[in-house]
């Protein structure tokens, strides 16, 4: 007589749903510029899905940092909490080593594992928002610039990365901006955010030996707090704008990369990805996730219009993309070149030898 199939009981149906809908659950995540934009929306989709996260920043209630913003690294705890995660606030300066690595020592010592860091520090630095030519460009806060946006990465990054290392897991996810190689519109803020995408690609060959990722992402058009102020919305209201900026109507809220971080961090598979550069919008597509209000914004093939910006502008991006093609195409076909030219790994060559 054939057997009856087991009927699943509610604890376990329950327990089911919970990993579906909380991937994360019992690891652990830095996320480094957490106050606001980008940051804070990692750090509430890693929350959202489980995951104990650490958000770290300068800006803490009664010390704000100098970008001039009333948002802090309390408040993103606050509404992870409200939400039902789990947030610890931590003030860190991202730039001072000794900080950086206080803060790692505090996790290791309190939960014995690091699964994510996701670093976001500068990425609205105000120093950065100067466009112009290079050859007009006002250095005098050169240093700082890459200081607070570039040095910072490389230092949370080693001693996340030590951490990861010796448990052989986690995944380090740069943020940058756009999902080609350009951003920016100053030497230096070109420099930093192409130096963050470069980052991740050479921190990913040497971390796959150890089981560890590394990775870069872009959001699309951020509706952060600080745009919408400029443009004087709310986030109840932001449709407006769009009747002056069709390309706004595409816009996304931070929570969309922060979904996006979460399903990479989520993914069994993550280390076919190592090195890679992604977009909030691609893996909305793959992972099927939605934005905070249940859209799914696609920058990628969204017809961006261009109505409103002069002609130079266009013409700049243009000769942008045309260059960095070609670029692409001949850095393409001498590491391919280069690539054959290396020695078979030594654990290939054996199982070939010894097949022979």
């Amino acid at each position: 007589m054939p057997r009856r199939a087991k009927t699943p009981t509610t604890k376990r149906v329950v327990r089911e749903r919970n990993a579906s809908s909380r991937p994360l659950a019992g690891r652990v995540a830095v996320v480094a510029g957490a106050t606001r934009g980008a940051g804070r929306g990692i750090a509430r989709g890693l929350a959202e899905a489980g995951a104990i996260v650490y958000c770290t920043g300068r800006s803490v209630r009664g010390n704000p940092s100098h970008y001039g913003r009333p948002e802090t690294i309390d408040e993103t705890a606050e509404m992870i909490t409200a939400a039902g995660g789990t947030a610890i606030p931590v003030r860190v300066d991202h730039s001072i080593e000794a900080e950086v690595e206080a803060l790692f020592n505090r996790v290791d010592r309190e939960h014995g594992r690091l699964d994510v860091l996701a670093d976001s520090v500068g990425g609205e630095n105000p120093l950065l928002g100067q466009y112009g030519w290079f050859w007009t460009t006002d250095l005098k806060n050169g240093k700082a610039v890459f200081e607070q946006s570039l040095l910072s990465h490389i230092i949370t990054a080693k001693h996340a990365g030590r951490l990861m290392v010796r448990d052989r897991r986690g995944l380090i996810v740069q943020v940058t901006e756009n999902h080609i190689l350009s951003a920016g519109g100053n030497p230096m803020a070109q420099s930093v955010k192409f130096a963050l995408k470069g980052l991740a690609l050479s921190m990913a060959a040497e971390l796959k030996p150890h089981g560890v990722a590394a990775v870069s992402i872009t959001p699309g058009y951020l509706r952060s707090e600080r745009m919408l102020q400029q443009f004087g919305v709310t986030e109840a209201t932001w449709r407006d704008h769009g009747k002056k900026d069709k390309n706004f109507l595409v816009s996304e809220t931070p929570l969309y990369v922060g979904r996006a971080v979460a399903a990479l961090a989520a993914d069994p598979h993550v280390m076919k990805r190592t090195g890679q550069l992604f977009s909030s919008w691609d893996l909305a597509g793959e992972f099927k996730f939605t934005d905070a209000d249940g859209r799914r914004p696609d920058w990628g093939t969204h017809d961006i219009d261009y109505s409103k910006h002069p002609d130079w502008l266009v013409e700049l991006i243009r000769n942008g993309c045309e260059i960095q093609i070609s670029w692409l195409d001949s850095i393409s076909r001498r590491t391919s070149y280069f690539l054959k030219k290396m020695p078979k790994p030594a654990r290939r060559a054996a199982r070939k030898a010894k097949r022979s």
